[in-house]
């Protein structure tokens, strides 16, 4: 998953974040909240990343475009110990960070990363058995052009799949809590709608209507009980004060008070739990 910028259309290269708007500076715990999604929501990636191993060929070339801190890249050279993988981003510190996250794996001989802007000229990518965009179309300026250049990409048979959330997950139970914590993600969601992001798009449509053949489409609903673990524990204390920072000037002053204790008190409450929503569609080039 990686980063959004809520400044008009200059946001293409970072999946990953959908839940928040604005513009950010790298020591706002961004890459800590991406690299915790991954290890939050392992079952759902392993279950994603899983069906794309079973789309392309033993020794896949697979280009991952919005690579971020690397989430879906690292998961899938693991998941397919024979690819050969080509991050993307925009961003050389997030690249940097995948690079690092790489190498103390043991997969920076199969892993390389190129910096290049999504709504822009592309270097030379393929061809490629499949193409993977975790949460970052709905930051691109002209998306039919870039599934045009994801097309041209592909090998003939070749796979694109896209996946994109409404939002970072939701984790207070108590009614007073999940009202103030609704009332946060209806901001965000209108900030990303201010910053002309594509949220809520039919990508299955927009893959058609660029000359891919539909090859699966599925909405994931993610539930994960408590007691949370120490690691999902940390994503939601990290993930609700990122919301209060954010909406500093758009929530009502008791709300954003709300909302930072319920984030500085996560740790000592028993009731939380991780509620999110994921959606997935893959297209295939003749």
């Amino acid at each position: 998953m990686a980063h959004e910028h809520g400044h008009g259309h200059q946001h293409a290269n970072h999946g990953h974040e959908a839940g928040h708007g604005g513009q950010h500076g790298h020591g706002d715990g961004l890459a800590q909240m991406l690299d915790l999604d991954a290890e939050v929501l392992q079952d759902y990636y392993s279950e994603v990343i899983g069906w794309a191993g079973s789309l392309v060929p033993e020794k896949p070339l697979i280009v991952d475009l919005g690579a971020g801190t690397g989430t879906g890249t690292l998961a899938l050279a693991r998941h397919l110990p024979a690819a050969t993988l080509t991050a993307v981003d925009m961003d050389e510190e997030m690249l940097a960070h995948l690079r690092e996250r790489a190498a103390a794996a043991g997969l920076g001989d199969r892993v390389s990363t190129v910096r290049a802007d999504l709504d822009g000229d592309w270097p030379a990518l393929g061809p490629a058995d499949l193409v993977w965009a975790s949460a970052s179309m709905h930051h691109l300026a002209d998306p039919a052009r870039t599934l045009a250049q994801v097309f041209g990409v592909l090998r003939p048979g070749g796979v694109f799949m896209i996946t994109e959330l409404d939002g970072f997950p939701r984790f207070l139970t108590d009614p007073a809590g999940a009202a103030v914590e609704e009332r946060a993600h209806a901001e965000m969601a209108r900030m990303r709608l201010e910053g002309g992001l594509h949220m809520g798009e039919d990508w299955g449509a927009r893959l058609t209507a660029a000359g891919f053949t539909p090859a699966g489409e599925r909405r994931f609903e993610i539930e994960i009980p408590g007691p949370l673990s120490p690691q999902a524990v940390e994503y939601a204390q990290v993930t609700l004060r990122r919301s209060a920072q954010r909406l500093a000037d758009r929530l009502s002053a008791d709300d954003l008070a709300q909302l930072t204790a319920y984030a500085e008190a996560v740790p000592d409450r028993d009731d939380l739990n991780v509620r999110a929503t994921r959606d997935l569609w893959i297209g295939r080039r003749p």
